[in-house]
């Protein structure tokens, strides 16, 4: 198995063995119902589909609602489809936890970042900005961004000012501090993406995701 979903809880410090302060972020891992398993037979690919978070039965249809009757589970808020490979023997109702990730040294964590509203490009961008002396005018401005008489418009994806924030974001090769396989939570060294109680996505890392 690739991954779970988790809920950022928020960010704390621990001590190493040699004393030295580790900053970590504290996710709650699953658990993870498996509500489908895809096989390449069938829809042409191999897959299983999670669902994770208890609640929210007032938000989803009925047969959404139906499916969680069927297993005989509780409805969870939050799914998301993740590829298996074809020998993996998951099935619906299945029930996966933060014991995915034993032996894994580096993962990957996929949110939305947090919002900052309306921003101008120094913010935003990290531009330059113009000369701060006296009797400037484009102290923080974005500047030149027409394109004279060819094409005499502006090139769509231009740094412009505007909202900051709320992108999908995934924060790469974080390592795995420590598991707390009782309490369901991971624990990594760094900062992910999103405010706490933002629900992220934990993969094992593209990069450096297998032991050695």
């Amino acid at each position: 198995m690739q991954g779970l979903l988790g809920k950022k809880l928020g960010m704390t410090r621990i001590f190493n063995a040699q004393g030295h302060q580790v900053p970590v972020t504290a996710i709650a891992c699953g658990p993870c119902t498996v509500l489908q398993r895809k096989t390449r037979a069938h829809e042409g690919y191999d897959a299983v589909q999670l669902a994770f978070d208890a609640g929210g039965a007032k938000t989803l249809t009925g047969a959404d609602l139906g499916v969680f009757k069927k297993l005989n589970v509780p409805p969870l808020r939050h799914r998301c489809e993740l590829p298996v490979a074809a020998a993996d023997e998951l099935k619906p109702g299945d029930v996966l936890t933060v014991k995915v990730f034993e032996g894994v040294p580096f993962v990957d964590v996929s949110g939305v970042s947090k919002g900052k509203g309306f921003a101008g490009v120094v913010r935003r961008f990290r531009m330059r900005g113009g000369p701060m002396t006296h009797g400037g005018h484009s102290k923080r401005r974005v500047g030149s961004v027409g394109c004279r008489e060819l094409p005499g418009r502006i090139h769509k994806g231009k740094h412009m000012p505007g909202h900051m924030g709320v992108e999908r974001v995934t924060q790469q090769n974080l390592e795995v501090v420590k598991i707390y396989p009782e309490e369901h939570v991971l624990l990594v060294r760094g900062a992910v993406p999103g405010h706490a109680g933002q629900v992220v996505l934990v993969k094992k890392s593209v990069k450096r995701g297998q032991p050695k």
